[in-house]
């Protein structure tokens, strides 16, 4: 009887947890470059001493959607979406170099390259910082060109180029703060063969109606769960029930 209400009660809380990457997905399907998360249950054997009659339902992640978004016109001179494979690298938080498929960029009032979420963007050199200028265009190559303040269409000047990557995707983590990293937490070279659309952003890859399906059926799975595990109850009191009329 125990055994089926293990069963059960593992099965509830892995939902749970199930349902939860789900929302997370749903809560950024309109989030500018954001990659779903990818979740699968497995079943893992109870580890310790006595028989091993126990097996444990768990929910765990397995990996991200690589596939891109879609493309979005914007013709804001600062938005770039990566075409294909490739990431843009940022500064996150913690000082490491991270990477990110949000091209929703901007310049701070100290001339600082910043993604919408406030990351520095890199260069191969560090952060990059923008003089100021009357005029900016970011090439295919993530190249930065400006006409300097003040100054004639002739006098166009490179000032930086954004740092552009591919590392293997079984190679990166995501953080807390969205960011990708690699998992050994080494620094990406930049790849020549990585382009960017200027005046476009790339949509969230989050399938809605599928997540909003998977929804339906984990909050379903739960609720039967949940029946079960009252059922297991209710049996244990018959069978308690019984014992005491013996």
């Amino acid at each position: 009887m125990d055994r089926y209400l293990y069963i059960a009660m593992s099965g509830a809380k892995e939902t749970l947890r199930a349902q939860t990457a789900n929302n997370h997905n749903l809560a950024n399907a309109s989030t500018t470059g954001f990659r779903a998360d990818l979740s699968a249950f497995q079943s893992r054997a109870v580890a310790g001493s006595g028989y091993a009659s126990r097996t444990y339902a768990i929910d765990a992640t397995t990996g991200f959607d690589q596939t891109s978004g879609s493309m979005q016109a914007t013709g804001r001179d600062l938005d770039i979406a990566v075409q294909g494979a490739g990431w843009i690298a940022v500064q996150g938080r913690d000082g490491r170099e991270a990477y990110t498929r949000a091209g929703d960029l901007r310049i701070d009032p100290n001339g600082m390259l910043m993604t919408g979420a406030g990351h520095p963007v890199l260069a191969d050199g560090g952060p990059i910082t923008v003089p100021p200028n009357s005029s900016l265009t970011i090439g295919g190559d993530g190249s930065i060109s400006i006409v300097p303040l003040g100054q004639g269409p002739q006098t166009t000047a490179t000032v930086a180029r954004i740092k552009l990557v591919n590392p293997d995707p079984s190679t990166l983590t995501r953080g807390d703060d969205g960011l990708f990293r690699t998992a050994d937490g080494s620094d990406t070279p930049s790849d020549a063969n990585v382009h960017v659309a200027s005046g476009m952003l790339e949509s969230s890859n989050v399938n809605v109606a599928d997540a909003m399906t998977t929804m339906i059926e984990l909050s379903r799975r739960f609720d039967l769960q949940v029946k079960a595990m009252r059922a297991a109850e209710e049996n244990a009191q018959s069978s308690a029930q019984l014992l005491k009329m013996g």
